[in-house]
């Protein structure tokens, strides 16, 4: 029998045991339910929101503030007055109130241009928190593609290795007849089952290495360990990535690069509040106030009722402070210069990501080439070996070794293809463009 029909047709039953009990998970839907269900893309999206709703007038200082008051205040109390007329008066558990409420308003007008410089940071703020869920987004799709195409580079060794196991399985039961007959040696019986019992192991691993695979794959999608499903055949290469076009996207609009030009100007903003006290503050304050007190008849009034409009500003500057101003304004230019460097340094790190992926990129794509034509090489190698050795025109030490070398062929394959994938996808995502 050819490998290629066993491949079919333990591609067969494979096919045939999973589809009434694993969904068929494709790349578009994982990635959708990713977007839909990861606990980082859900936080990201609520702190971006937050961010959002922070971004008004108001916050900044600019709106004023009404304040509705209420005092009521009772006393009960015992009073002996001696008049100058040389008359008394007496007043015995008299209770006095006195109530007052009204609404004030107090409105700052100026405060040295700090309310705009505050507005405008709040709206660089609501700026990085998008990139940060842009980042987010781009970071779970990244991981989606990662361990989906992982699961696929997996699913094709897994398939190298149950041809492995087929071709042992042959051998042993070849070996088995020769001995019964006579013509071969329980040293060759005994070397067959080792070989077949290392091949069936190898087996138990892969599929071991597949179900972590799957478990996290679906702790990236937000859902349950559990879920069974199966994943594409296949791994397709981009293999038109320019570098000095992805280099141009990658200066233009990588997330943590733009997050670096925000935080930039965050820090230049904060300089601007800081300024903002050397000028003076000037408020208008205004209410209307309702006032009604009584008290026992000890006095010249017994009860007194007032209510009125009041009006007028406030104005304040700041002449020293204890050199806290300098201090301060000193320290936030420090943070600009900081947020500089930052800037330069995530620029050149970022730049350097990017030549390292591209090379590998451009590696594993040959590596790809080559190794398709190995697995070629070694399939037809392990065809014609296996016929000679049922023929008997070869010992089995050289069937395992064209075994051995069809099984490495594949495995170095799938991991081409995975690497150059990987590669391929770590240069989109410093582009800010992953996609499908």
């Amino acid at each position: 029998m050819k490998i290629n029909r066993l491949l079919i047709i333990l591609a067969f039953l494979s096919s045939v045991n999973t589809a009434f009990t694993q969904e068929k998970l494709s790349l578009e839907d994982a990635i959708q339910i990713a977007l839909e269900n990861n606990f980082d893309i859900k936080i990201s999206r609520n702190v971006t929101e937050i961010s959002k709703n922070n971004v008004t007038p108001g916050n900044a200082g600019m709106l004023p503030v009404v304040t509705g008051n209420l005092n009521d205040i009772n006393r009960v109390e015992t009073s002996e007055v001696d008049l100058a007329s040389g008359g008394s008066r007496n007043a015995s558990n008299a209770k006095n109130t006195n109530i007052n409420y009204g609404a004030s308003l107090n409105w700052r007008i100026f405060d040295g241009f700090r309310m705009f410089a505050t507005y405008d940071r709040l709206q660089e703020l609501q700026k990085l928190g998008e990139l940060n869920f842009k980042l987010n987004v781009q970071n779970t799709i990244a991981n989606v593609l990662t361990s989906y195409y992982n699961l696929i580079a997996l699913n094709k060794q897994l398939e190298a290795t149950q041809t492995a196991l087929e071709v042992s399985r042959v051998r042993l039961k070849n070996a088995n007849s020769r001995y019964t007959i006579g013509k071969g040696s329980k040293l060759e019986l005994l070397a067959a089952k080792v070989d077949l019992s290392t091949d069936t192991s190898s087996l138990l691993v892969q599929q071991d290495l597949i179900k972590a695979a799957k478990v996290n794959l679906n702790q990236i999608l937000g859902r349950s360990a559990e879920i069974e499903f199966t994943v594409a055949d296949t791994i397709i290469l981009d293999k038109q990535l320019n570098y000095e076009n992805t280099k141009s996207l990658v200066l233009a609009q990588n997330p943590e690069l733009q997050t670096a030009v925000v935080n930039q100007k965050i820090a230049e903003l904060s300089l601007k509040e800081i300024k903002g006290d050397r000028y003076p503050v000037i408020a208008v304050t205004s209410g209307y106030n309702f006032s009604n007190s009584t008290s026992p008849p000890t006095g010249f009034a017994i009860r007194n009722n007032t209510r009125g409009l009041n009006y007028g500003f406030t104005a304040s500057i700041n002449i020293f402070n204890g050199l806290q101003q300098n201090r301060a304004e000193t320290n936030a230019k420090l943070e600009i210069e900081n947020a500089q460097f930052n800037l330069e340094r995530t620029q050149q790190a970022i730049t350097s990501q990017l030549l390292i992926a591209y090379q590998n990129y451009q590696t594993n794509l040959r590596l790809v080439t080559l190794e398709e034509n190995n697995v070629e090489v070694a399939q037809e190698n392990l065809n014609i070996t296996l016929e000679k050795y049922r023929l008997g025109s070869i010992v089995p030490l050289e069937l395992r070794e064209a075994q051995r070398n069809f099984v490495d062929a594949t495995v170095r394959y799938a991991n081409a293809q995975f690497q150059a994938k990987l590669a391929e996808v770590a240069i989109k995502e410093l582009a800010g463009n992953i996609q499908l």
